[in-house]
């Protein structure tokens, strides 16, 4: 596993594209949304700044998660992450210092944020297995 996690922190660091997430509530019901390229914390953790969204909302009552990463360019090429929560964070400080790993943000610094935690538990590409 360690390996798969080192190759995406290189990965999501060269590579452009597209990010989505997918959710769902307690009862099943499924959202997905546009999401930044995830925070690479550590060998098997990743992280998400969310807002009090629907997502927010969803990954509070069901942990499990799934991130689709369509790279930019000719065919379908990318990766899908499975996820589960393992913790949030919402210190604004903390979160404004991981937020700099990212050049770009769409929501100004004021609103509340979340940074919410996943273990990564499979790696698969976007198309096949």
């Amino acid at each position: 596993m360690k390996e798969k996690i080192i190759s995406l922190a290189k990965y999501f660091e060269n590579v452009k594209g597209l990010g989505v997430l997918a959710t769902s509530d307690a009862e099943g019901n499924v959202d997905i949304a546009v999401y930044s390229r995830p925070y690479i914390i550590d060998e098997k953790t990743i992280a998400f700044s969310m807002l009090e969204k629907l997502s927010y909302s969803n990954i509070q009552s069901n942990p499990r998660a799934a991130y689709m990463f369509v790279e930019d360019g000719p065919g379908y090429n990318g990766k899908r992450l499975h996820l589960t929560k393992t913790g949030e964070e919402k210190d604004p400080e903390r979160i404004k210092e991981i937020k700099k790993q990212h050049t770009k943000t769409r929501e100004p610094d004021e609103k509340v944020r979340h940074l919410i935690y996943f273990t990564v538990d499979k790696i698969r590409p976007l198309v096949g297995d």
